[in-house]
Order: C-alpha cells, then structure tokens, then sequence
C-alpha cells in the first residue's frame, strides 16, 4: 500500500520541519492531490498509524484535490475535460493528452501548535 508510504514520509517531513523550528507538536498538514492520483481517502485512512507515536499525533490532515485540467493543441488553450478519464477537449472533441493540473502532490503547509501560525514547507 503506498499510501501509508506516503502518509509516513509527510509525517517524517513535518515532524523534521517541528523539530527544526521549536520542536512542538504539529496541529495540522496541508497537502494539494490532483484527482488523477487518486489517493485522497486511503491517505486520510493512513495519517493516524502513520503519525502514533510521532509529533503529529492528533494532527489534521487537510488536503486540497486539484482538479483536472488538460491543454488543447488545436484551440490553444487549457480546458477542463467532461469526465476524469476523457482526455479529450470538451468543445472540439480532439485528443488532450496534455495534463495541465491534477497530477499534483505537494506539501502546502504545515502548522504547528505552540506557535498556532501557519509555516509554508
């Protein structure tokens, strides 16, 4: 399941981003996912085992899906295609294999508690 891979590397990356900036307890961790990843609800499942014991326990994971946009060679510009697997442009019909947005995964930002601001990773 690398979900859970992923779930413990964002709890390694915030706890070593806590303990570089007071060492307190994280409150909470911002991430972008594309819908194409489609991990958002397995990655919630796994943020509490992956954060026990870790100075995210009882953090929130707040991520914010990104939708999918994909760029039409023939119209010149960046659509956002009917269905989630359709990568075609929803207004000439032609092939957009080109993916603009929805493949993301980043870190956006994580906040920790004694200090109750938000830090940009």
């Amino acid at each position: 399941m690398h979900e859970l891979t992923i779930a413990t590397s964002l709890v390694e990356l915030a706890c070593d981003h806590a303990a570089r900036n007071g060492g307190g307890r994280v409150a909470r961790v911002d991430i972008r996912l594309g819908v194409l990843c489609g991990i958002a609800r397995s990655l919630y499942f796994c943020w509490g085992p992956a954060s026990r014991g870790t100075l995210c326990q009882g953090a929130n994971l707040h991520i914010e899906e990104v939708p999918l946009t994909v760029k039409c060679a023939h119209c010149d510009a960046v659509k956002t295609p009917r269905a989630l697997h359709n990568f075609r442009c929803p207004d000439c019909g032609r092939p957009t294999p080109k993916v603009v947005t929805g493949r993301e995964m980043q870190l956006a930002a994580i906040e920790l508690a004694d200090h109750r601001e938000r830090l940009l990773a």
